[in-house]
């Protein structure tokens, strides 16, 4: 692939920014959207000059990546592990189905009382969230990876008379990696958003509650510009989920060739 082929997304995707930017720059002149409620592009650059230049908004944004750290640590942590034991076991893959998809598709926005009564407002709250909503994303993954283990390459283990250690760490576990990194950078951009959610809704110290704060004191501007804060803490933690999944699966035919943006 040559250097201008790779090079055509990334500005295909720096012109689809720079014409957003630009129609928020241009829409409250236009009148279809008052600058009350949606500040031109060059207000929301200021106001975020001055969040840069407040102690707060470096503590909010640290405790938003603490939160989002831990709680996806241990998400992954235990999918990868519980999805390794029930994967390996049919008997537990069956027992475990039906139980799995009842509480997958439960969002963690409703467990938000649950998380209020046992922590109150804090980053225990979020972490809970957290953890709930990210555990399924890689459970299911790695429950797919062990899945798609090539039953000969599984029973010439056996007859070699593999442990089941070393037939999850040769077999299994390469099989299941494309998988695995897949429901980490799931995971990971489901994490910071329930992370932010949490911190919105519930109080609990982050750019969450900072955004909260600025909304309800009618600091419009800073407020889009945390927001935007956001959207740029996503697209870095996206880039590099996909970096760390390019650098460990550089022999896999999925990521070969792949523009990281």
């Amino acid at each position: 692939m040559t250097r201008a082929v790779r090079a055509t997304p990334v500005i295909l995707g720096l012109s689809g920014l720079t014409g957003l930017l630009l129609l928020v720059e241009l829409l409250p002149y236009t009148g279809v959207v008052s600058a009350d409620y949606l500040p031109p592009t060059h207000r929301i650059a200021a106001a975020l000059g001055d969040e840069l230049a407040e102690g707060a908004f470096w503590a909010a944004l640290w405790d938003t990546l603490l939160a989002w750290a831990i709680g996806l640590t241990i998400a992954v942590v235990a999918g990868i592990v519980v999805g390794i034991v029930i994967g390996a076991v049919p008997v537990l893959r069956a027992l475990t189905a039906s139980t799995i998809e009842f509480l997958r598709p439960i969002p963690s926005v409703a467990l938000i009382p649950l998380a209020v009564l046992l922590y109150g407002t804090e980053i225990q709250s979020t972490l809970m969230l957290v953890v709930y909503a990210s555990f399924w994303q890689v459970l299911i993954q790695v429950l797919y990876g062990v899945q798609d283990v090539d039953p000969v390459a599984e029973e010439t283990a056996r007859s070699f008379g593999f442990s089941p250690w070393y037939r999850v760490r040769y077999v299994l576990w390469p099989t299941a990696l494309p998988y695995v990194m897949t429901g980490i950078r799931l995971a990971a951009a489901v994490a910071l958003v329930l992370a932010i959610t949490a911190e919105l809704v519930i109080g609990a110290p982050g750019l969450g509650s900072r955004i909260a704060v600025a909304q309800s004191s009618n600091a419009v501007a800073n407020m889009y510009a945390l927001i935007a804060v956001t959207g740029l803490l996503g697209v870095a933690i996206n880039l590099a989920a996909r970096g760390v999944e390019r650098l460990l699966l550089s022999w896999h035919q999925s990521v070969r060739g792949e523009v990281l943006i």
